[in-house]
């Protein structure tokens, strides 16, 4: 009874932050998968026409530098990197903007490093405008200030950002769109007898155990990061849900209960 109970909540999630990493929405070769991206904003388009509140935390930015500027590889140094997003960022924006319009819907972005969470002032100024962007239906989308970013006041990831922004939003649900189908016994890419793990009730040691390193070469986070980010929401009584973002019509199905993925119930 009690787990039912959760999951309708979970089912019934109004506001919900949907994470998107670099390998969901770049092909192999590192150039951006309009298809997918496409796919994606229909479908939280969809979500928005249901009444639901969605934020975007996506990722990209990099990528989509990479691209634009025709290189052959990815930054080799920090300051690489950082000019490699101030370009990349307007272009995944570009593409967002004129993707959410076709479908009636308003975009704004919102750029953060660590500082704001950790600043309290700064806390709530990005409280109120999440909270007036969301009001006037628009759908926030989120990526970190790497242009801008240091070591000090980064998030080392938007596994961790976007738990955060689950923090700031006051959120019903995060939904981590990963590389991989949820949370495994063991690698399945290297292990055939790896089990994925439908529901973690508490993040125990034995559950730490299993995460592995980085999933992809496009990727900057791993198993650890997104269980890192579960650690955060869960304590502020935010369920997270791990599902595989190469098809993003699986959010229909995390929204419609099936069995996808892994969840992370809330404390």
């Amino acid at each position: 009874m009690k787990e039912r109970r959760k999951m309708k909540k979970i089912l019934d999630s109004k506001r919900i932050i949907i994470k998107v990493g670099t390998s969901t929405l770049t092909h192999e070769n590192g150039h951006l998968d309009l298809r997918r991206i496409e796919t994606l904003v229909r479908i939280v388009s969809d979500f928005k026409n249901q009444g639901r509140e969605v934020v975007l935390v996506s990722s990209g930015a990099v990528s989509a530098g990479i691209a634009r500027l025709n290189l052959d590889h990815r930054p080799r140094s920090t300051e690489e990197k950082q000019a490699l997003a101030a370009v990349g960022q307007s272009q995944l924006m570009n593409i967002y903007e004129r993707l959410f319009a076709g479908y009636g819907h308003s975009v704004g972005q919102i750029l953060m490093t660590k500082d704001v969470i950790d600043n309290p002032h700064r806390f709530a100024a990005a409280e109120s405008t999440f909270a007036k962007l969301i009001a006037l239906g628009c759908v926030p989308i989120v990526n970190e200030n790497d242009s801008i970013s240091s070591e000090e006041i980064n998030f080392g990831g938007n596994d961790t950002l976007s738990a955060y922004v689950a923090c700031v939003c006051h959120a019903d649900l995060l939904i981590n769109l990963s590389d991989i189908d949820g949370l495994y016994t063991a690698d399945p890419r290297t292990n055939s007898d790896a089990r994925r793990i439908p529901l973690v009730e508490a993040l125990t040691d034995e559950i730490y155990a299993m995460a592995g390193g980085a999933g992809t070469e496009r990727g900057t986070g791993g198993m650890q990061t997104k269980l890192k980010a579960a650690a955060i929401v869960t304590e502020k009584g935010i369920p997270m849900l791990i599902a595989n973002g190469h098809n993003p019509a699986v959010l229909y199905d995390v929204l419609d209960g099936k069995d996808v993925g892994t969840l992370f119930l809330a404390k």
